[in-house]
């Protein structure tokens, strides 16, 4: 019999769930799954450690479950899965900490409500995240919770990192630049030392490379800098999201166009990025399998914002010493990488082209003055080791 730790990555319409074992010192990933099209045609799925499928169950058009009924069909299927071993917390990937929040936070009603009002900063992702929460604390309220920021990792930066040229009492009331993809970038750090410890110790660029995308330049194991500011809009063109963006555009769709604040909204977070320039696909696989000039066009501006990024976070740094290739496209793509580390050639990077399209970790040449790395992320494990961790004290 083991302790589990479920960890909970809640969407607008859909629950990613992973359950861990304590075994000694560690956590043992267990089964994870997710349910999705909880407001128009729920669907679950659940896989084993090794990646066999154990359920696959669909729910008729017009019978959604919604967020209250997948967590209890969650809840029955996990309590037979388990069998003797015992569930002992959750924890809970929750977009913004804002500035009160740096590290992981067991939860309780009245930090839920602190966690309420930041709402306004992340309106897309937290109340979403926070809605499982809320469930489980009026129908499990023994049932410790923790909730493990996005943004937390990234408190370690210099004041100057944070600030935008903006009245100082905005600042103050929080419009700063906060960075994302936290989770993954803490959990890189961790994973650094046993194969680069230099480098660990070093200058760093990781770049976390999915359908949203962030680059975060880290020295000593902490974050100095980030792609991503206010919001999750900013940096990196993504699958749908249009990056960084001369706030003059917005003044001008407002003015020209008549657009509202929510149909910009619709328009950054959904309709711009890889699928906007191609008008093909949010897909990259689908963008480098595509002779369709604008799908390469998209992965020309990819790669070009990529690289420009680079040489910000390489001045902010003072110098580099190693690139981490991590996320959906990051870890996959021999072709962006390759792209990527062509471009910075003038840094000293020599990559392994062999090693490149292999399985191999490592992708710069022995002789190359600075190492590139490729290295899967595990966002849910750093939750649950969080979660562990608050559990004991």
């Amino acid at each position: 019999m083991s302790r589990a730790i479920l960890v909970l990555n809640a969407g607008s319409s859909s629950i990613k769930f992973s359950l861990f074992l304590e075994q000694g010192e560690s956590l043992e990933f267990f089964l994870g799954g997710q349910l999705e099209g909880l407001y128009t045609s729920t669907r679950f799925k659940a896989k084993q450690a090794q990646g066999l499928l154990m359920r696959e169950n669909d729910w008729p058009q017009g019978l959604p479950l919604g967020h209250d009924g997948a967590i209890a069909y969650l809840a029955d299927f996990l309590r037979e899965e388990l069998g003797q071993h015992s569930l002992v917390a959750v924890g809970h990937r929750v977009v913004h900490g804002g500035l009160d929040f740096a590290a992981p936070l067991r939860l309780n009603a009245e930090t839920v409500e602190r966690l309420e009002k930041l709402n306004p900063l992340a309106p897309l992702h937290q109340p979403h995240n926070l809605k499982p929460i809320r469930l489980l604390l009026d129908r499990l309220p023994d049932l410790p919770q923790v909730a493990c920021f996005d943004t937390a990792f990234h408190r370690t930066q210099p004041e100057l990192a944070q600030m935008f040229a903006l009245p100082k009492d905005l600042h103050d009331e929080g419009v700063r630049r906060y960075g994302f993809h936290g989770l993954s970038y803490e959990y890189i750090a961790s994973a650094l030392p046993a194969l680069d410890p230099a480098a660990a110790q070093g200058r760093c660029v990781v770049l976390h490379l999915g359908n949203g995308a962030s680059m975060c330049a880290i020295s000593g194991g902490n974050s100095v800098a980030s792609t991503m500011g206010f919001t999750a809009l900013d940096g990196l063109p993504m699958g749908t999201r249009c990056g960084a963006l001369d706030p003059g555009v917005i003044l001008y769709l407002i003015d020209q166009h008549g657009l509202d604040a929510r149909a910009i909204e619709d328009l950054l977070y959904k309709q711009s990025g890889l699928l906007g320039v191609s008008g093909l696909s949010s897909d990259m696989r689908t963008l480098l399998a595509s002779e369709e000039p604008r799908a390469k066009l998209a992965v020309d501006l990819y790669v070009y914002r990529i690289v420009r990024e680079l040489g910000s976070l390489a001045a902010a740094l003072g110098g580099l010493d190693a690139l981490v290739f991590t996320g959906g496209i990051g870890e996959n793509s021999a072709e962006i990488r390759a792209r990527v580390c062509r471009a910075v050639a003038w840094l000293g990077l020599e990559l392994n082209e062999s090693a490149n399209q292999s399985g191999l970790a490592r992708i710069s040449a022995p002789a190359s003055k600075l190492s590139a790395w490729k290295i899967p992320t595990d966002e849910e494990l750093m939750i649950a080791r969080h979660t562990r961790r608050l559990l004991a004290e």
